[in-house]
């Protein structure tokens, strides 16, 4: 589908999804929406610089207080995309990834359909967060700041560009266990069947203060003698400019991925290449009244690096 016809499809289901709050003078249903763009260079050692665009796009109509319709339409040609280049005839599209039911009460949610591939934070060694899992997802949160989360469904492979072109899908399946202890440390800990393959996969995250946390995560392939390895830090700093403090956030951290991984490492949040490689981004609001953010990154793994800097606006409303 091409963008403008799906820009103008969005506008009208915005249009109507309204116009059906409007006529309910209820708590609920009521129709919110977010729109984020971002413009960015991307150059990478090992082929030429291009310039592109993303636009991502989150509607969603509350029926209850409990019960919600959502969806998510983004720009990108494969399941870890998100960008569109400029000036490129094949990649003018805007693909629908998303559409479920979603249930929350006291004690955790239900999501089913079409659904996120995370339940919150993403992480280095997570799903990227622009794909989807078709299935269902139960989060139950237990005592002493933990949850159980099972998802069960189907997983297209890394060249799939939206979620409703069925077949060629992998079962998933996955099943974790998150727990804070105190206001410091928190971990993780997951098995998964995905794309053929078996996993284990655990994170640590230990908070430093009250703008900085280093971490530590691992996915190891149990079919196979490979793993992939992340630890680094992100938090805030300030830095002076004529007088004036403006907080800046980084985001830093060294990788490795064994070669034998496989496809899974494809579908991975920022994926790159295999072997050692490592990241730097900082970002910062330009204008905060605006929600216009600019950032800064350099990613580099083994021979390949890449250079990304750009900015990023975002709306939001609620109806």
């Amino acid at each position: 589908m091409r963008l403008n016809t799906i820009l103008v499809f969005c506008f009208l289901y915005s249009l109507s999804m309204q116009t059906y709050a409007q006529l309910n003078k209820i708590k609920a249903p009521y129709f919110s929406h977010k729109l984020d763009m971002q413009v960015r260079y991307d150059n990478r050692s090992n082929r030429p610089s291009r310039e592109q665009y993303r636009l991502r796009y989150y509607p969603s109509l509350k029926v209850s207080e409990t019960w919600s319709v959502n969806s998510f339409v983004v720009t990108g040609d494969d399941f870890s995309s998100s960008h569109n280049t400029f000036g490129s005839d094949t990649t003018d599209y805007f693909y629908p990834r998303r559409l479920y039911l979603r249930h929350e009460y006291d004690y955790g949610k239900t999501e089913l359909g079409v659904i996120p591939t995370y339940k919150g934070r993403v992480s280095s060694t997570g799903l990227s967060k622009d794909g989807w899992i078709t299935g269902i997802r139960h989060v139950r949160t237990l005592k002493n700041n933990s949850a159980f989360e099972i998802v069960v469904g189907q997983l297209s492979n890394a060249q799939a560009s939206e979620a409703f072109a069925i077949g060629n899908e992998d079962e998933y399946v996955e099943v974790e266990y998150s727990a804070r202890m105190g206001e410091q440390h928190s971990y993780e800990l997951s098995v998964e069947k995905i794309l053929q393959g078996s996993f284990v996969r655990g994170e640590y995250r230990y908070r430093l203060n009250e703008s900085d946390t280093v971490f530590f995560e691992l996915v190891q392939r149990t079919d196979e003698s490979a793993a992939k390895v992340v630890f680094g830090s992100s938090g805030e700093f300030a830095a002076t400019f004529s007088g004036n403090s403006y907080p800046i956030e980084y985001f830093a951290y060294y990788s490795y991925i064994n070669s034998l991984f496989g496809p899974r490492a494809e579908l991975i949040e920022d994926f790159l290449g295999t072997g050692h490689g490592g990241s730097l981004e900082f970002s910062g609001f330009a204008s905060r009244q605006h929600n216009l953010e600019w950032f800064v990154r350099l990613d580099v793994v083994d021979s390949v690096s890449r250079l990304l800097a750009g900015v990023k606006i975002s709306f939001s409303t609620r109806n």
